[in-house]
């Protein structure tokens, strides 16, 4: 390819990612002063691409009924059951996270090699050997080798995660065997800093607590997400300009 061609190419592409980064700078300029916008109340099944599960099913189990009997099968009270089991019901997820990680690697190797020969006797034609190699050379000392080597590697993690939220989501569909599928968003704005909590997964309604409660270990295919965007979220993050450089070049 020429090289004009190329020069051409790269700046339409340097001209085209400017223009990208001036829209979103244009746009940063015109929030200056201004709160995070917050997203408004949506369909919590439209999470995470509105994709419907489709998981393994064991055999569907019907309880009997007893027509005189004023117990249903799988209630835990004489009342009505206020838990969550039909898609559209509210249940509370309590995320408790306290995990700690330690881990301590100290890898260490040596090696040391020696070789060594010698001609002190070559049927005479030793002496014609040592003439040809340069001044005092000796036949009896003909080559000698030796290596050493030695590694030390050393490595640690300490990390230390603690994460207490409560959260309600919507039950967004039924599974065959009874199995829930929930998904749940919750946005708090403090001055110019949003928050943003969102979780999806698959429980039993057999783990949901008489409260209406549910821990978060208790939740299958779970996805816990935290974070938060606002002016001290952009202060924490590095600039464009450096971002790019470390993309960029590896050195």
């Amino acid at each position: 390819m020429p090289l004009t061609q190329i020069f051409y190419r790269s700046a339409a592409a340097a001209l085209f990612a400017a223009s990208v980064s001036a829209c979103s700078t244009m746009d940063r300029i015109k929030q200056i002063g201004e709160a995070p916008a917050m997203a408004p109340t949506e369909n919590p099944a439209a999470l995470h691409g509105a994709r419907e599960i489709a998981m393994p099913m064991p055999q569907e189990v019907v309880a009997p009924t007893n027509a005189n009997s004023l117990w249903r099968p799988g209630s835990r009270a004489f009342f009505k059951d206020q838990r969550a089991r039909r898609a559209g019901d509210i249940v509370t997820i309590v995320i408790d996270i306290n995990d700690r990680a330690r881990l301590d690697n100290t890898t260490e190797r040596r090696r040391a090699n020696g070789e060594s020969a010698e001609l002190p006797a070559f049927g005479g034609l030793e002496q014609q050997l040592v003439d040809l190699l340069p001044d005092g050379a000796n036949a009896a000392q003909l080559v000698d080798l030796s290596s050493d080597s030695s590694s030390r590697g050393e490595g640690s993690v300490d990390r230390r995660e603690d994460v207490e939220l409560t959260i309600a989501a919507i039950v967004t569909q039924v599974l065959p065997n009874g199995n829930l599928v929930v998904a749940g968003k919750q946005e708090v704005r403090v001055n110019y800093e949003l928050r943003e909590l969102t979780v999806t997964g698959i429980i039993r309604p057999e783990d949901i607590s008489n409260a209406n409660r549910i821990n978060h270990t208790q939740i299958a295919e779970a996805r816990i997400s935290y974070g938060g965007r606002g002016q001290l979220t952009d202060v924490q993050q590095a600039r464009y300009g450096q971002q790019l450089y470390d993309i960029l070049f590896p050195f």
